[in-house]
């Protein structure tokens, strides 16, 4: 008796990934985006960019195909730390010049004077330099590690290496961009798919919420939510973002479902038993899936620039850890020193996260969107 096989039609996701791989650029972009994701795990888990804050380099070091720079040019204090400062000639015209000298006389030998890196004097400068000096003696043991002139895309102010802190840098922007893209995207979807499939006072009871957030400005509501946590940190402008960023997500969901519960395939469904859950989540959500994607990708772009403001505001990363927000934040003050190499890496970095992702996000859309063949 022969073997009949079963002829088995691919599914959705199937169907997708096949139309994907037939998009050159696509699959560039993907190839992008898994990269930086092996790079923020590989961070996270301290295989590379563990050492980011250590100070490798001067202050101010250029990348190495701008060339070294003089002292002046980095801003460096031309009076050397430690430096001992002579006391001022007698003015002979000073009508306080007796008592002045009698003043020294009787204080005995003057101290010297100890200017800190500054050129201001500085009243513990015997202390600490007895400090240094023990300091030096512990530390004798240990080579001395000459700082570099330049690095290959420079350092900042505090010598750390401007690409080391770029991929430390991603790990939060990327977490803190996707997750809150993703919480944000989940509550949208979840809320415009009770909405519009139920209707009614179900719906009445989310446009009134929906219509609290959006009636305060964006920006105001970020701000209230930050000063309700109270708390830096990761986690906290993860739950800012996702907790304020479903808005738009909802009402184009809602609209789908609203568009979606009363075509045909749902009455079949309907007749064969299914439940809500499963007519709202198996049979609508992937026709409209295309939907919530692109909401993803305008969501990560939007989030990582949210981080940026929050930085600088004072409700972002706390001290310690660095993100793109924070290294841009630190820039505006670089650049106006001629500094420009912290900002071009954090920029060029997200220009080319936010590309790939885009496209990526929008070749699958078209893939996921059973109306393109």
């Amino acid at each position: 008796m022969a073997h009949t096989e079963t002829q088995v039609s691919p599914g959705l996701w199937a169907l997708a990934w096949r139309r994907l791989r037939t998009d050159h650029v696509a699959m560039l972009a993907l190839a992008i985006v898994v990269a930086f994701l092996v790079a923020l795990v590989l961070s996270a888990s301290g295989l590379i960019a563990a050492n980011w804050a250590d100070e490798v380099g001067v202050n101010y070091a250029p990348p190495t195909f701008v060339g070294a720079q003089s002292a002046a040019e980095r801003g460096a204090s031309p009076i050397e730390p430690g430096a001992v400062e002579a006391p001022p000639p007698e003015n002979p015209l000073d009508p306080l010049k007796d008592v002045l000298r009698e003043l020294r006389a009787s204080a005995g030998t003057a101290q010297p004077v100890i200017v800190n890196d500054y050129g201001i004097p500085d009243p513990i400068g015997p202390e600490l330099a007895e400090v240094r000096a023990e300091l030096a003696k512990g530390g004798a043991a240990k080579a001395a590690v000459a700082r570099k002139e330049t690095l290959p895309f420079g350092a900042d102010k505090w010598g750390h290496d401007i690409l080391l802190k770029t991929i430390k840098g991603a790990e939060t922007s990327i977490v803190v961009g996707l997750v809150s893209a993703l919480l944000a995207t989940f509550l949208g979807t979840v809320f415009g798919a009770f909405s519009g499939y139920f209707g009614g006072k179900v719906d009445d009871l989310f446009n009134w919420f929906y219509s609290i957030f959006t009636s305060v400005p964006y920006l105001l509501l970020i701000l209230a939510v930050a000063a309700v946590l109270q708390q830096k940190g990761v986690v906290t402008i993860v739950l800012i973002l996702g907790l304020t960023g479903w808005t738009g997500t909802y009402r184009l969901i809602r609209a789908e479902y609203l568009k979606h519960k009363n075509r045909e395939y749902v009455w079949a469904a309907d007749a064969i038993g299914a439940s809500h859950m499963r007519k709202m989540f198996t049979h609508i959500f992937p026709n409209v899936s295309h939907v919530a994607l692109v909401q993803v990708s305008i969501l990560v772009v939007g989030f990582i620039k949210s981080e940026v403001i929050l930085s600088f505001l004072g409700f972002g990363v706390p001290v310690g850890t660095v993100s793109w927000g924070s290294m841009l934040n630190e820039a505006q003050n670089e650049l106006i020193l001629g500094k420009w190499w912290q900002l071009a890496a954090a920029s060029v970095a997200m220009a080319i996260l936010v590309t790939a992702f885009s496209l990526f996000t929008d070749a699958l859309r078209d893939a996921l969107d059973p109306k393109l063949k």
